[in-house]
């Protein structure tokens, strides 16, 4: 049997239409926001193109599919794969396409472009001065006032947040004595970060008269950064984090994560930054819900904050673009993304369901007995 007669035998979940000679197939996962945009395109383009393509949906979620996740390299959700006379192509990468998009592109099928490799921050034209670990100590002598950002190449929010600070580099790059921002690549100058102990990226600190004076996690955005610029002082006083505080939550680090969540047969785990804001006004939600079913042994409401260097590689692992995502695990396997209210009753209401269910499944069977 071949490949897309397999795949349309086991689960189909968009309209297939007669087999031809060309087909898309599209393995995807439950719970998958990018795969849940794309369908109706997909569906519609099935339509359109009835009798002369296929095109072909697979939930590759179920544990008897790792087989074919692992043959054609299925990593990430979606996946479309190109196949013509049962034979495997290459993949289609237009996550966006509308049913238009891929009409057109089936009617001449080209492999993706090789993407164009990001030129690293330090070599490219800004206002920003790049420091190294030679250089480091003589540029914040000889400059007073420097704040200086510790990033990562393959760090998101650093990414996110380095066009507000080239404004604001340029900003004060045009002022006289109102100080300069620099950068560091936490992950080529090694010296740098474990000299300042930097557990995380993007992390600011400024310095005055060549000495370390703050750390300052609440500048984010151009503006913020040039007015503090212009007014040095201490940030306010950290509150405290949300795993410093009691409460039910289970605070995961990546060693103990599967370990943990295998014992719980329902877990709901949001991943985090305590710098989110969107994560600040979900935890006391999430808080209050983990603490109703604290006496239940078999449920879990657990958090993992990503910018921990211990976290980092777990999260990436768990699909984490954006903060917060909530995740649902059954027994230590990732089953789908929470898309509910991030309220007490959205947490609530959703464990509270799994149960219930669970309580029936047990109900029908004592019936049975």
């Amino acid at each position: 049997m071949s490949l897309l007669l397999y795949f349309l035998f086991l689960s189909l979940l968009l309209l297939v239409c007669r087999l031809s000679l060309s087909s898309l197939a599209t393995p995807s996962r439950a719970g998958c926001s990018v795969c849940k945009r794309m369908m109706p395109s997909f569906q519609q383009a099935a339509s359109d193109l009835k009798g002369s393509y296929v095109l072909a949906g697979l939930n590759v979620n179920p544990p008897e599919f790792e087989r074919l996740k692992e043959e054609f390299s299925v990593k990430g959700y979606p996946t479309i794969l190109y196949f013509e006379r049962g034979r495997f192509l290459f993949n289609f990468e237009k996550y966006g396409a509308s049913a238009k998009d891929i009409a057109e592109w089936l009617k001449n099928p080209q492999p993706p472009e090789p993407e164009t490799p990001e030129l690293p921050w330090a070599e490219q034209d800004g206002a920003v001065h790049h420091l190294t670990d030679a250089d480091f100590d003589e540029f914040v002598k000889d400059h007073p006032s420097a704040l200086v950002m510790f990033h990562a190449p393959w760090c998101g929010h650093c990414k996110k947040m380095k066009p507000d600070f080239e404004k604001a580099a340029a900003t004060l790059n045009e002022e006289t004595d109102a100080g300069v921002l620099a950068a560091v690549d936490g992950t080529v100058h090694r010296a740098l970060s474990e000299r300042f102990h930097i557990s995380g990226f993007p992390t600011l600190k400024y310095f005055e008269n060549g000495e370390e004076k703050y750390t300052l996690p609440h500048l984010r955005t151009a503006q913020k950064i040039v007015e503090w610029m212009h007014n040095p002082e201490a940030p306010p006083p950290p509150e405290p984090s949300w795993d410093e505080m009691p409460s039910s939550v289970a605070h995961l680090l990546g060693e103990d994560f599967r370990e943990v969540l295998k014992k719980k047969k329902h877990a709901l785990v949001m991943f985090y930054a305590p710098w989110c804001p969107h994560c600040k006004t979900s935890v006391p939600h999430f808080t209050t819900a983990a603490d109703t079913f604290k006496e239940d042994r078999k449920i879990a409401y657990a958090a993992v904050d990503c910018t921990k260097e211990k976290n980092q590689e777990l999260c990436k692992q768990e699909g984490v673009e954006g903060f917060p995502t909530i995740s649902y695990y059954n027994y230590g396997k990732f089953i789908e993304k929470f898309n509910g209210e991030r309220t007490e009753s959205g947490f609530v209401g959703f464990i509270k369901s799994l149960r219930d269910r669970d309580h029936s499944k047990l109900g029908k069977k004592k019936d049975e007995l």
